[in-house]
C-alpha cells in the first residue's frame, strides 16, 4: 500500500503572511492525521520561511503515524534531525535561496558526503531517503550510499503527463522504480503529484512506499475542505 504523508510547508506559509499562529501548523498535523493521511512532512529551510525549526519539535509529540523531515542535510539541519529522531529523514539538495526543491542528488559524485550522512541516521535509527531524478544509476548510486530508500522527483513527471503523454511522461520513472525494487531500495515520490496525474503513476508504480504532497493537496483544500481533500488523495494511492 501507498502511504500519503502530507507536506504542512504551505499551512505554515500561510501564518508566517501575517504573524502570530494562525493557522496552527501543530493543530494541522492532529487534523491531517485524524483525517486519515499516514505521514506527515516538513521541510524547514535555513530562513525559516515557511516551517520552522521551533514547529518540528512542536510537531513531534503529537505524531501518531509517521513523521518526515526533508531538507538539505547542512550541520543546523542534521543537528534537528538527530535531536528529534522522526521516522524518516529525506536528504534533498536544495541550496539556501531555493524557491522549491528543482533536483535529484547526482549520488555518484557525492557518495562520500551521503554515505556519511546515511550512517549518521542509521546510528540513530531513522530511516533515509535520497531526492533522486529518475536515472537508474542515480538509484543505484544510493544503494551504495547505504540509503534505506529514495523519493524520485517528479516535477517532469507532473510536467510531461500535462505536455505530452502520461505514457511518455512515466517512463522513466517505471525504469527508476524498477531498479530501486532490484536495488532493495524503499521507494518514495513527491513533488507536484496531484489529483490529475496521482492515479496514473500509482497504477504504474504500484511498489511505491510513499507519496509526499504538499502544494496540490492544499491547494485543493481551499475548495474541497482539508478532509474531503485528503480522503480524495487516499483513494488515488489505492487504486490497485
Amino acid at each position: 500500500m501507498t502511504k500519503l504523508s502530507v507536506n504542512i510547508n504551505k499551512i505554515a506559509t500561510i501564518r508566517n503572511a501575517r504573524g502570530g499562529n494562525i493557522p496552527d501548523v501543530r493543530e494541522a498535523a492532529i487534523k491531517i492525521q485524524a483525517f486519515g493521511a499516514e505521514g506527515i512532512t516538513v521541510h524547514p529551510r535555513p530562513d525559516e520561511r515557511h516551517i520552522r525549526y521551533s514547529d518540528v519539535y512542536a510537531i513531534k509529540p503529537i505524531i501518531t503515524t509517521e513523521f518526515n523531515i526533508e531538507g538539505n542535510p547542512i550541520d543546523k539541519f542534521m543537528e534537528l534531525v538527530l535531536d528529534v529522531c522522526p521516522t524518516q529523514a529525506t536528504l534533498v539538495p536544495d541550496g539556501p535561496d531555493a524557491i522549491t526543491s528543482n533536483a535529484g542528488w547526482d549520488t555518484i559524485k557525492n557518495k562520500d558526503f551521503l554515505t556519511s550522512i546515511c550512517a549518521r541516521l542509521r546510528e540513530k535509527g531513522i530511516r533515509s531517503s535520497i531526492f533522486v531524478d529518475p536515472v537508474p544509476e542515480m538509484v543505484f548510486g544510493a544503494k551504495e550510499c547505504g540509503a534505506d530508500r529514495v523519493e524520485l522527483y517528479t516535477e517532469a513527471y507532473a510536467r510531461l503527463y500535462e505536455e505530452k503523454s502520461p505514457a511518455e511522461a512515466i517512463a522513466p520513472y517505471i525504469e527508476a522504480a524498477k531498479a530501486a525494487r532490484q536495488a532493495g531500495l524503499g521507494l518514495n515520490a513527491g513533488h507536484d503529484l496531484s489529483l490529475v496525474n496521482l492515479e496514473y503513476f500509482i497504477r504504474n508504480i504500484p511498489w511505491c512506499d510513499e507519496v509526499s504532497i504538499g502544494h496540490a493537496l492544499i491547494s485543493d483544500a481551499l475548495w474541497l475542505g482539508l478532509e474531503k481533500t485528503i480522503v480524495k488523495y487516499l483513494k488515488q494511492t489505492r487504486c490497485y
